[in-house]
């Protein structure tokens, strides 16, 4: 398969090249030139220190039990005032 390597160096890789190896946006390629010249691919798979930040936002600490359990009783009560339980 011909790829062309534009005047940023960039190249597409085919999409039928991309589904076979599970590339998506973001996906990292491993390259190698081997001695006899030719260029070895290969996906690199992500691991745990990628997942590093990606849930990030505002540092919150952590609930003790008892403020879960207090959360979850003033849900119910608001639920039970809106369904007209007493």
């Amino acid at each position: 398969m011909l790829v062309t390597v534009t005047s940023k160096g960039q190249l597409t890789l085919p999409k039928d090249i991309r589904d076979q190896l599970g590339l998506v946006f973001g996906s990292k390629l491993d390259f190698q030139v081997e001695p006899d010249g030719s260029l070895r691919a290969r996906p690199m798979r992500r691991g745990a220190a990628d997942l590093f930040g990606l849930l990030h936002g505002a540092v919150r600490t952590a609930s003790t039990v008892e403020q879960m359990n207090e959360a979850i009783g003033q849900h119910l009560a608001v639920d039970d005032k809106r369904i007209g339980n007493p």
